[in-house]
């Protein structure tokens, strides 16, 4: 099973912007770290792909060749119907993911033009978000296969 972890603008930040929100020792190194190790553990293989632009990142999404994504847009949560369009295109089940807990912020971040089409949503974990909705994700895809050749 492949899994493609996709994030978008300013997630290269995490560690130096805003810590009272995204944490002060948490650094992208130490979390993909963690999701590597999960994705070890989980016997899955995985491929990161780190984008700003909301045209590169439909690109990918649109063509992607996995099993399933764990996408962690930024800021094109609240605005990207353009990624929403991509990702149903793929057809490929993915888990939306965010550090912080979208719900408890500015209104304007409550909105999230992935969620309804997610499998999953993983928010307000810090650290450990990535590694949870890779778990989530696995189990969902391995389940459902089960489910269709049962």
């Amino acid at each position: 099973m492949k899994i493609l972890l996709v994030e978008g603008p300013l997630l290269d930040k995490i560690g130096e912007r805003e810590p009272q929100i995204y944490g002060k020792n948490g650094t992208r190194e130490k979390l993909l770290c963690a999701f590597y190790e999960k994705a070890k553990s989980l016997g899955v293989e995985t491929e990161t792909v780190s984008e700003y632009c909301e045209g590169e990142l439909a690109k990918i999404l649109a063509n992607a060749k996995c099993d399933g994504i764990v996408i962690n847009p930024g800021a094109y949560t609240h605005t990207s119907v353009l990624l929403r369009d991509a990702l149903l295109c793929s057809k490929i089940p993915f888990v939306e993911v965010h550090l912080s807990n979208i719900f408890a912020r500015e209104e304007f971040r409550r909105k999230s033009y992935l969620s309804d089409a997610a499998v999953g949503v993983v928010t307000g974990l810090g650290s450990a978000t990535y590694s949870a909705a890779l778990e989530g994700l696995v189990n969902k895809i391995s389940t459902d296969k089960e489910t269709d050749l049962g």
